[in-house]
């Protein structure tokens, strides 16, 4: 069986030359060269032991000769030495890849028998197999259910020189016939190689590249759809991947109301791959919780620091609203914050802000716990979005810098809201962001191979989308870093 090593040439070679389509993707992975090498890197270590299994079977055969007819035998066969020193990986525009092999060569021990009039002899030989070269072809795609795909397009092989040194009594007979094991020798070698590597590709390629996961549930309410759109854009220096990149509703899948921005992503190739996130999928995230009607939180004074003076009841809340506190004297309060619309992030250069649009019902708990309405503000804000990866998750965290209120309604009589500014603004700072901040936190997943991780990411707002760098390590966990880089 091929090691699981091969899993880091699924990454590069498969997983990363698998979407495009002719709708704007929201997620778009782009694999440079450098990521290909590291592919190449570490697949070729595998595709040399899998090649080292060539089997060499037993031959004999007769020939005429100066002595007359000479019978000999070659058996017990095996391969010492396997060496495949110089390869290359290279995108082929508008097809895939080529993977190009050359310099190979294969060492032989084995032992020979002769029988030519009354002379029955044997010995050893060494076989040195040499200038083995090997042409690859990859083509790529995806299935049905958006998973990435990957079949052998074409494949051949070449020997250039077979040299045969053989030890024992009158071992100069195999001179008679050494053209004739040249040629077997090259042949059996030659007619395995590439139905080995075709074995290869469909039977351990192909069924890890199904761990690449096209559905990433988050929770209860959403998923993140990562399916491929359709084949990958190849050119002369990178493959492009285009995924969907969308948020859906798990119960009730509905269109968002806009179209993802076209992304186009720097020409720097100094990483192994480039992640182009768009902010269609942080947007859809915000429609599909709005839609859902996740985006409400209540406050109650029970949730409010102790050290904090304005507590939520009419007591507090009357030196500042004196007409509240006489009529709901010694009464708790709760506070009902909800969006009025799906917020929306901007990314531009250097910068990534929210500004999401909220209402503050205010009501009073009365006696018997039904709510009365009290007055309802609304609220436009400005947060400063952070963003990093961590562990293969993109996380986040806000920090509120502008808050503007108005009074939409009062059921207590007319007030100046700016009286309330201290208290509302130390609410949403110490008592909703936390929570907004501990769901961001947790992070959406990015579409990995299992076991592949990254390493130096470098963090860039660019317009339209989040840009980040990274190199590619496949192997045991490394220790989480926290990278946040703009």
């Amino acid at each position: 069986m091929v090691s699981s090593s091969i899993t880091p040439v699924l990454l590069s070679v498969a997983v990363y030359l698998c979407a495009a389509g002719a709708v704007n993707p929201g997620f778009v992975v782009r694999l440079t060269q450098m990521g290909l090498d590291y592919a190449r890197q570490q697949g070729m270590t595998v595709l040399q032991q899998e090649l080292a299994k060539v089997h060499l079977p037993d031959f004999s055969g007769s020939a005429h000769s100066p002595v007359g007819k000479v019978k000999y035998h070659f058996d017990s066969m095996k391969i010492r030495n396997f060496q495949l020193p110089n390869s290359q990986i290279s995108p082929m525009p508008g097809v895939g890849l080529k993977l190009s092999i050359s310099g190979g060569f294969i060492e032989i021990d084995g032992r020979w028998h002769v029988k030519a009039l009354h002379i029955s002899t044997k010995g050893g030989f060494n076989l040195k197999v040499e200038g083995i070269s090997i042409s690859v072809g990859l083509k790529v795609g995806s299935d049905t259910s958006g998973r990435p795909t990957i079949a052998l397009s074409d494949c051949s092989n070449h020997i250039s020189d077979v040299k045969i040194h053989v030890s024992g009594k009158l071992s100069w007979l195999v001179d008679l016939f050494r053209h004739n094991v040249d040629n077997a020798l090259r042949k059996a070698i030659e007619n395995q190689i590439c139905p080995l590597v075709s074995n290869s590709i469909t039977s351990k390629l192909e069924p890890l590249l199904q761990t690449l996961k096209v559905t990433a549930k988050i929770d209860n309410v959403a998923a993140i759809d990562y399916s491929l759109t359709g084949p990958p854009p190849v050119t002369t220096d990178c493959v492009d991947v285009q995924l969907k990149g969308e948020f859906f509703e798990l119960s009730h899948r509905t269109p968002p109301p806009f179209s993802p921005p076209a992304l186009k992503l720097p020409s720097d190739h100094s990483l192994m791959v480039y992640f182009g996130v768009s902010d269609y999928l942080f947007n859809t995230a915000g429609f599909v919780y709005y839609t859902a009607g996740k985006l409400i939180f209540n406050i109650t004074d029970n949730m409010i620091p102790k050290d904090f003076s304005i507590r939520l009841n009419t007591s507090s809340f009357g030196v500042l609203i004196p007409q509240l506190k006489k009529m709901y004297p010694d009464m708790l309060m709760k506070l009902k914050i909800s969006s009025t619309s799906a917020p929306s992030l901007d990314i531009r250069p250097g910068n990534i802000t929210i500004s999401p649009h909220i209402d503050i019902q205010a009501y009073v708990i009365l006696p018997n716990s039904s709510l009365a309405p009290a007055f309802l503000l609304n609220l436009t804000t400005t947060a400063l979005a952070k963003v990093a990866v961590k562990s293969g998750w993109i996380v986040g965290n806000l920090e509120l810098s502008r808050v503007l209120m108005d009074l939409k309604h009062s059921d207590v009589g007319p007030f100046s809201v700016v009286i309330l500014n201290t208290a509302v603004n130390y609410y949403l700072s110490k008592v909703i962001l936390p929570q907004v901040n501990q769901i961001l936190n947790k992070g959406y997943p990015l579409p990995l191979l299992d076991n592949v991780q990254l390493t130096d990411v470098v963090l860039q707002p660019q317009q339209d989308f989040l840009l980040f760098g990274a190199n590619i390590h496949y192997g045991k966990t490394l220790n989480s870093t926290w990278i946040d880089r703009y």
